[in-house]
């Protein structure tokens, strides 16, 4: 895969609910996309119905392009690690299922080493009580997820979902990173 994370940077993330960090991700200073979709399963082009039957072994997952030279992939899994909580395993708060893993797949040897080096930082931090469960694996294949997911806490602010969970992450992010919002 080479280098290419040195000149327009990917990365592929999964941590809960993927409108949560989709709108977190697209206000982040320096990312350029974001987009929600699925990775890490066994199935062709999953649909959304697919990926909630907790069979096809996918996350739910935001594919983010960044320009380095404005936020480096070191930070977005900074942000990443400090959005969700990377000690539960298969869930964030009441979304339960192996969709809603703590996940990074890397790109490239680089951003595995950059990944590995995050985690043990924070390992070593002791922020959270209970161990690390993220899962550190190799991107195989994204797929996009339908264009409804795409941009969804900004098209459909009202939504209960979206005022119960996303909002609250959200202002929570705005507030911890307000000089690194995109203006």
């Amino acid at each position: 895969m080479g280098k290419t994370s040195e000149l327009i940077g990917v990365a592929t993330l999964g941590g809960g609910c993927f409108w949560c960090l989709e709108a977190i991700f697209s206000e982040l200073k320096g990312v350029t996309k974001a987009e929600s979709g699925y990775s890490g399963g066994s199935v062709t082009n999953p649909s959304y119905e697919d990926v909630c039957t907790d069979e096809t072994g996918h996350a739910e997952v935001v594919q983010i392009t960044f320009d380095p030279k404005i936020v480096s992939y070191r930070e977005i899994l900074q942000v990443f690690f400090s959005i969700h909580d990377p000690t539960t395993l298969n869930r964030q708060g009441a979304d339960v299922g192996t969709q809603y893993r703590s996940v990074i797949f890397y790109h490239d040897d680089l951003q595995k080493e950059i990944a590995e080096e995050v985690f043990n930082e924070i390992t070593k931090s002791k922020i959270w009580e209970k161990p690390i469960v993220t899962q550190l694996v190799p991107l195989e294949k994204f797929y996009k997820a339908e264009s409804y997911h795409q941009s969804y806490f900004k098209n459909n602010p009202g939504q209960g979902y979206c005022q119960i969970v996303v909002a609250p992450k959200v202002a929570k992010f705005r507030k911890q990173y307000f000089d690194r919002l995109r203006k």
